[in-house]
């Protein structure tokens, strides 16, 4: 894999069109900047269209978040140095890559056993050590490794999973885009204790279902 001189400046390109979007957090911006997209994108002759500020399939009826909704939901997250964050969804890895940016630890979980195999190995080859890949049942979260500083969904989720919050500490936040329609609406919760929870809303995006279980195709 090569990041050339190409690469970096389409980068440079699309983070500046971020900013524009109204994404604020240099930090994020940054990560973005670090990340070469291109190398997340699973299947041949798509790469080209890395720097597309749009959302790619990557295989198994997944894609590839588009870097303003990925730079919007890390924004929201507020993620800072030595956190732990649980990400539910890992896909490409992308999302999960530009958080270990920030110095998080990242711990994440995909559903799907060819992308966990292909995301497995393509995070191994970057050297990318602060990322954790699971293959579960999102919903699920991972207790043994409870509880979060931060968890973001990177899936429609049809409803607030409880074993996802139960496992957030307080004070953390949890993103998730929530509806099972067409469009979600997009949450941060603040767990403020185990009954009392602050609720923000930030507009309306676009993912793919969060489903219950594993697959192996």
């Amino acid at each position: 894999m090569i990041d050339t001189t190409v690469h970096k400046g389409q980068r440079l390109k699309l983070v500046e069109s971020l900013r524009q979007k109204g994404i604020s957090s240099e930090k994020v911006l940054e990560a973005i900047n670090a990340i070469p997209r291109h190398f997340f994108f699973h299947l041949t002759g798509m790469q080209n269209h890395a720097y597309q500020d749009k959302a790619f399939p990557i295989g198994s009826g997944q894609t590839i978040s588009q870097p303003y909704t990925v730079a919007f939901q890390t924004q929201l997250l507020d993620i800072q140095p030595r956190e732990k964050i649980l990400e539910i969804g890992t896909g490409s890895g992308y999302q999960a890559a530009v958080i270990s940016k920030l110095g998080a630890k990242v711990y994440t979980i995909e559903r799907q056993k060819n992308l966990y195999n292909s995301t497995k190995k393509l995070l191994e080859t970057l050297h990318l050590t602060n990322i954790s890949l699971f293959f579960g049942d999102g919903f699920k979260g991972l207790p043994t490794f409870a509880p979060f500083d931060k968890i973001i969904i990177t899936a429609a989720a049809p409803e607030i999973p409880v074993t996802l919050i139960n496992q957030l500490k307080i004070d953390g936040y949890i993103v998730i885009p929530l509806n099972n329609g067409a469009s979600q609406t997009m949450l941060r919760i603040k767990k403020i204790n185990e009954t009392e929870f602050l609720k923000e809303t930030f507009g309306d995006f676009s993912f793919v279902p969060m489903l219950t279980g594993t697959a192996n195709d």
